[in-house]
């Protein structure tokens, strides 16, 4: 009787709370309600074995008594109910793993019928292949439970979507060094928007005082022309920048700014190259062809 009044008492415990905590949306968050999901499954599995067990016990009372009604004493009733079973000789690891029985034995599995005097032996499935057979429906519940009903786990499409932000992430960690990696041997002429605007916005901070707003010259060359001092190429402009022309006037921008930065700077430069701004300042340098768009148009 007591073992009845725990099992009632749980059923109606898990029939008030799981109703109590449906209605209190703000207190039960969704991971509560899958923890408090996942112990009521695990409960009512706790309780089913429970009641097995006692369903196995009230058999054995029930044996117990019919057997000492038909006359047997308690010896006779023990025996009955825990046969002592015959050793059998021990087989082999091969015969174990594949549920087979000596050569001796195989009389014991001959089938019934037989055709022009050829018989069939009733081998059974091997262990192993039921082990296996048993963890697959193991391992397909947890699955299920996992991916499908508790949803810890994340989906196919989830799970690419996440890797891909952070595949992203990476990238643009990446990116972000390998910008920083250029020098005046690597940097190549973009035309990317972003790139411009970011080599706009430093020129105007830091190069329009010598060279103009729009590059038109002041102190400095006009940038715009097809005369330059220095040579016109994204490397010069780049390694122009980097190390400066001291004994001009030019700084040296090494310190001030990352790699990145300078190429942003110089490809700005570039793109300025034929504007013909207001008030240019007269052309000073070498007359030079601008070969790096031709390269680049043709690539």
């Amino acid at each position: 009787m007591k073992h009845h009044r725990i099992f009632i008492f749980l059923v109606l415990l898990l029939l008030f709370i799981q109703p109590a905590m449906a209605d209190d949306d703000s207190v039960a968050t969704g991971d509560l309600m899958n923890y408090i999901a996942f112990g009521s499954f695990f409960a009512v599995l706790l309780l089913i074995l429970a009641a097995m067990l006692v369903v196995l016990r009230a058999f054995r009372v029930l044996t117990r008594v019919l057997l000492k009604h038909q006359g047997l004493n308690s010896a006779q009733i023990a025996a009955e109910m825990n046969p002592v079973k015959a050793k059998k000789p021990k087989a082999e690891v091969w015969q174990k793993l594949l549920s087979l029985k000596p050569l001796a034995q195989e009389h014991e599995l001959l089938i019934a019928h037989d055709y022009d005097g050829i018989q069939e032996l009733d081998n059974p499935i091997p262990a192993w292949f039921m082990y296996l057979f048993y963890g697959t429906i193991i391992f397909a519940i947890g699955y299920l439970l996992n991916y499908h009903v508790f949803k810890t786990g994340q989906l196919q499409y989830a799970e690419y979507n996440t890797e891909m932000a952070q595949a992203a992430i990476e990238k643009k960690a990446f990116l972000a060094k390998a910008a920083n990696r250029v020098d005046e041997n690597t940097v190549k002429l973009v035309s990317d928007p972003a790139v411009l605007a970011s080599g706009g916005a430093i020129f105007k901070s830091t190069c329009a005082p010598c060279h103009g707003e729009h590059a038109q010259g002041n102190v400095g060359p006009n940038l715009t022309d097809d005369y330059w001092l220095h040579g016109s190429k994204i490397n010069d402009l780049f390694k122009t920048i980097k190390y400066g022309v001291l004994s001009k006037g030019m700084p040296t921008w090494e310190k001030q700014l990352s790699p990145k930065q300078i190429s942003d700077v110089a490809n700005y430069i570039k793109s300025l190259h034929g504007t013909n701004p207001a008030g240019a300042k007269a052309p000073q340098g070498t007359k030079e062809e601008d070969t790096d768009k031709k390269l680049v148009a043709n690539n």
